[in-house]
């Protein structure tokens, strides 16, 4: 099981002691407020099992995050095979999701660089994208941090969410391999 390690994360498998303090993040509205809908325990809790289990498949996924100088898990950042038909799919993505108290400490940046860093290393990818509602403006400016450009273009309405959904719009940021 491939773990990452930064200056202040770790990025490593799922355990059960996570499943609570993830079901409370993703029924948090802040934290859900790009989602289509908060998740309840059950959806949550299921999503780690599901998540955990790609981590093992396919040597990467949602990597569970941790702050190394005090152990507290506060989300996921990693890698994910995208799971929707879209005009730039098959891709892999970038993505994280991480307590609103963990916010404003540039730790969505700091550990999307490590799962970038793997997925062109390691894993030899030529292309990584990542995708948000156009209304989530801080999940873009981590896109920008990390290097990733958008071309208005790419921009596309998701397919898993009904015309006229407030998020159905979205925005396509790419980064090649160096």
């Amino acid at each position: 099981m491939t773990e990452l390690r930064t200056e202040r994360l770790l990025l490593r498998q799922w355990t059960e002691a996570d499943k609570e303090p993830f079901a409370a993040l993703n029924a948090d509205p802040a934290v859900m407020e790009h989602f289509p809908a908060m998740l309840t325990r059950e959806q949550s809790d299921e999503m780690v099992d599901r998540t955990a289990r790609a981590v093992v498949e396919r040597g990467f996924g949602w990597w569970a995050v941790e702050v190394l100088e005090t152990g507290r898990f506060i989300g996921f950042t990693g890698l994910s095979v995208a799971s929707f038909e879209a005009p730039f799919t098959p891709a892999v993505e970038i993505g994280w999701r991480l307590s609103k108290d963990a916010w404003g400490n540039g730790y969505a940046t700091e550990g999307a660089r490590a799962a970038l860093a793997y997925g062109f290393g390691p894993l030899g990818l030529d292309e990584i994208v990542s995708f948000t509602a156009t209304t989530n403006l801080p999940s873009q400016r981590v896109m920008q941090r990390i290097g990733m450009t958008h071309d208005e273009a790419d921009d596309f309405d998701h397919s898993r969410l009904e015309p006229g959904h407030r998020l159905r719009r979205h925005v396509l940021y790419r980064i090649a391999r160096p």
